[in-house]
């Protein structure tokens, strides 16, 4: 890809300037306020980079004063309503699984159905992002899963859906997810002037949705099927599209620059990538924590708890985690740590505390605040990371960049959900939990330890 002249690639991310226009989902003028789209709802002050708190010059983009501008609106309100529908689908699965006779397994392997063309095709979502707008392939995105959660309503309502159906259905989910995802990163930083705190709502608002969308799927499976909470869903994903189509984005410079082939942009793509170590460290570090931590952590939470509480449990206790994902990104909104990605490794060992306990089977309380500590743990730490990349990525770069970040963090994972109910059955889920509660250490330790990660500055007054 041939970039825009006036920028030199800086090789490492630790002394980007960030001076370069900000990225542009809509080649349109725009006579309203910009929109937030994804990483979360912008900060204060007067025009691009003058408000209090403003961070690197984005340019001037009209309508950027206020937080709650007619764009943002929208765009709070898509995010917002998706991300409930996504808080319904682990209680969904795990209900209308098990409830059909599934075994256990079974969860995990959809789970990573999901997850797996996510990994694999966020990365070709990337560039496509970049070729045709962020906010067209947002909307495209969720049609796709509009349709897939439609279908997999109508399965679960009118009988046993064949596991390979869930399977491929859940996997149309993931590739709308890989559509969806590059786009997210580099609206935040265009319209926002504190990127920080952008993320840190946002966070807040994700968290209320992880309360809201699993008690609201308990409730609903209790009264109804698994099929009407993916009719929910499916609902949702609609509102979501209308919202988006409904923003209006001013153009970037960048938006015309010539491009190369789609492999050409790959590979520019991964060369930048390339050029920040504590970039691809951290990225690298994740992938085990991917795998061994995060990918067994969600499939043996729902089997363990459904199968020793009921589903209410469990999704009671989603709820719990997203009250501590509020306090995380509470935490985020007034904390500002001069090493942010340093401050967010020193919360995640809070993370192997419920791993620990529900390895023990302890009470249902006890269960409760270890969820609470992990919800609160990671909220900082992704607050902490998502602001730290739209910052020192360049603008034209960070739809792809994010797109590897998204890849390289979450294939793993999925291959960690997918083997979490075979090794368990081979091994015993609690051994499989202290194990992943020490690498989740290990991985704490080597953050700290690496001098690119533990080292990196904040950027201004993000």
């Amino acid at each position: 890809m041939e970039k825009p002249t006036g920028r030199a690639s800086i090789p490492d991310a630790a002394r980007d300037t960030r001076t370069s226009p900000v990225p542009n989902p809509d080649r349109r003028p725009n006579p309203s306020p910009a929109p937030l789209d994804g990483g979360g709802p912008g900060g204060p002050g007067g025009p691009a980079g003058t408000g209090p708190g403003a961070g690197p010059s984005f340019g001037s983009a009209p309508g950027r004063a206020g937080l709650w501008n007619r764009n943002f609106r929208y765009f709070f309100v898509a995010r917002t309503v998706a991300l409930f529908g996504d808080g319904m689908i682990p209680v969904a699965l795990t209900a209308g699984l098990l409830g059909a006779g599934r075994p256990a397994s079974s969860v995990g392997f959809a789970l990573a159905a999901w997850m797996g063309p996510l990994a694999v095709f966020v990365l070709f979502g990337g560039v496509l992002a970049d070729r045709f707008t962020p906010r067209r392939m947002m909307i495209i995105a969720d049609g796709l899963r509009l349709t897939g959660a439609s279908v997999l309503a109508v399965t679960f309502a009118t009988g046993n859906p064949p596991l390979w159906a869930v399977y491929v259905l859940c996997s149309v989910a993931g590739v709308g997810a890989a559509l969806f995802q590059p786009g997210v990163a580099s609206t935040v930083p265009r319209v926002s002037t504190d990127v920080q705190r952008a993320n840190a709502v946002l966070r807040v608002a994700e968290a209320l949705m992880t309360m809201a969308g699993p008690a609201f799927a308990g409730a609903l499976v209790g009264l109804a099927s698994a099929g009407a909470v993916y009719a929910a869903n499916a609902a949702t994903f609609a509102v979501s599209g209308a919202c988006l189509f409904l923003m209006r984005l001013a153009p970037a410079p960048h938006d015309d620059a010539v491009r190369g082939t789609f492999a050409a942009e790959l590979v520019d793509g991964w060369r930048e990538f390339r050029a920040r170590s504590w970039l691809w460290g951290v990225i690298a570090v994740w992938t085990v924590y991917g795998f061994a931590v995060l990918g067994p952590m969600l499939p043996l939470t729902a089997v363990l708890v459904t199968e020793a509480h009921g589903s209410g449990a469990y999704g009671m206790l989603m709820a719990v985690n997203g009250a501590g994902s509020v306090v995380g990104g509470l935490l985020a909104l007034r904390l500002r740590p001069s090493h942010p990605l340093a401050a967010g490794a020193v919360a995640l060992p809070l993370v192997a505390v419920s791993l620990l306990v529900l390895a023990l089977g302890l009470p249902v309380p006890v269960l409760a605040a270890g969820q609470l500590l992990a919800g609160g743990a990671a909220a900082f730490w992704l607050v902490m990371w998502s602001t730290t990349v739209q910052t020192h990525v360049p603008p034209e770069a960070l739809n792809r960049l994010h797109a590897y970040d998204v890849a390289g963090s979450l294939l793993m994972v999925a291959a960690g959900r997918a083997l979490a109910g075979p090794v368990a059955e081979a091994v015993g889920a609690p051994e499989l939990l202290v194990a992943a509660a020490v690498i989740n250490m290990g991985v704490v330790a080597v953050l700290l330890v690496a001098r690119p990660i533990r080292r990196l500055k904040r950027i201004g007054h993000i």
